[in-house]
Parts: structure tokens; sequence; C-alpha cells
């Protein structure tokens, strides 16, 4: 299925674009699910610009960033990695969960984003490489509350003086993504999937439960709703057993409210 147009609500294109305009870089933060991503790559096409991804995690390493040596047939060569391709190369680079990399590569990335654009090639030459000046750079970090996130240093949060906060849009505002994506789907149906994913995001803001559910999740209810499952057994699917690994207590508590809102 072709993924659905990213539904601007909060006028993040405006900003990336004076960003964009201005040639300074941009951070997004939010959970995940919020369309961070979907944004991105939209923007990304409405300025005909190739993008370059990477998603950061602790398996992340300088080499893919900036490149490894490579022998071939006696000879010493260098593949070049992704970040001083783009830099090169002038693309819009995406540095997805930024705050799940380690120390040595953020530090490494640091070099490239100062006010200078330039890294050297120590793994290598020593070549020094200038960005392109149409380089832009967009990085999204999740909040600290995240498995597997850390604090950014001062000095990297400095290099992305714009920042997009992207939360759980308005009901009405998903109501009108999740068609986009499942276009089919009842509306008395897509909205009590909607306010079940809102009950439980609050819940787990306050800490009364351990998972808050994601847009990727009402899009999904949406989906199979529209396949034809009802929609009490599809929210017991897709909302409710993910608590079972923290236990039957929550599972149990999370079960009794789609009981009270679907039936059973």
């Amino acid at each position: 299925m072709q993924e659905a147009a990213y539904l601007d609500w909060n006028n993040s294109f405006e900003i990336l674009n004076k960003a964009h305009e201005s040639g300074l870089f941009v951070l997004i933060i939010g959970p995940k699910g919020t369309g961070k991503t979907t944004l991105v790559k939209d923007f990304a096409k409405s300025k005909s610009a190739r993008l370059d991804s990477i998603n950061f995690s602790l398996r992340t390493r300088e080499s893919h960033l900036v490149g490894t040596k490579t022998l071939s047939d006696g000879s010493v060569g260098f593949d070049e990695g992704l970040l001083v391709r783009s830099m090169r190369e002038g693309s819009m680079l995406y540095l997805d969960e930024l705050n799940s990399a380690e120390a040595d590569v953020l530090l490494r990335l640091d070099e490239a984003l100062d006010d200078r654009r330039q890294i050297v090639l120590k793994e290598s030459s020593g070549e020094t490489i200038q960005a392109d000046k149409d380089w832009f750079v967009v990085a999204t970090i999740n909040p600290l509350t995240h498995v597997g996130t850390k604090e950014l240093p001062p000095q990297l949060l400095s290099r992305f003086p714009v920042r997009i906060r992207l939360e759980y849009p308005p009901e009405k505002t998903e109501f009108e993504i999740v068609k986009r994506h499942a276009p089919g789907v009842p509306d008395d149906d897509l909205e009590q999937g909607i306010r079940l994913a809102n009950i439980l995001r609050q819940a787990a803001a306050v800490e009364e439960i351990n998972y808050s559910p994601s847009m990727r999740e009402t899009i999904s209810y949406a989906r199979l709703v529209v396949s034809g499952m009802p929609p009490a057994a599809v929210a017991a699917i897709v909302f409710g057993n993910v608590y079972a690994q923290w236990g039957s207590v929550e599972y149990q508590k999370v079960s009794d409210i789609i009981t009270s809102m679907f039936g059973g």
C-alpha cells in the first residue's frame, strides 16, 4: 500500500522551509509513531532533494558515517560512509533517533555539523571534506523515557538551532491522518479506536501503564477493521495484548478498559 502524505497539522513544513532557506539544521523531538519520518521524507520530496538516512542504535559505528579502508588485489582503498558522501554531494541527510547513538559516534558527527561544515578523513588520506553549500541535515530524537535513549551533549544540541516538537495530534487530526491510510474504515469505529489510544497514552504519561500506543497502532487498528475483523477483537489484538509482557495485572487493567468501551 502506498504511504499516505504527511498531514502538516502543526506548521512543521513552514519551519523546515525557513530553516532550509537559512542554512540551519533541524531537530525534531517526539515519541515514536508521530510521523517524524514521514514528515522528513515528504519535505525532501517537496524540495526534489535526495534523502540519505541512517537510523542510529548501539550498533552504529563511526565507520557507517565516515567510511572504512578496503583491500582489493593488493591495493588499499577507502569506501566513504554515508555522512561523507552526503556532505560531498549536498544531499539532505536524515539522522533518525540520534540520541540512541554511542558517544564516539556523536563526537565524530559533531565535527561535521559545526559552523565549518567539514570533516577530516583521519581513517584515510587525511583529506578535509568540505560540505556542499546545499547540504542540509534533519535529526530526530525520542524522549528520554524511551529505552536506549540518552541526553545529547550540549554542543551537539547547539548544532540544531531549529527545534520542532512533534507530539500526538488532537483526536480530530489523528482521525484525518488515519483516514488517509485506511479510507474505508467506518467513522464510529475509528473514533472509538483513537479514543482508546488516547486513554492509554494518558495512562502511560502518568506511569499507570508501561506503554503508550503510537499512530502506527491506530493505523493498524483501522486497516484490520477495514479487512472485516470486529473492532473489539482488533482492539484487543492491536492495543491490548502488548501489555501481557508486563504481567497479568497490567494486561487485565487494559483489557478491562477495552471491554468497557467495545463490549465483550
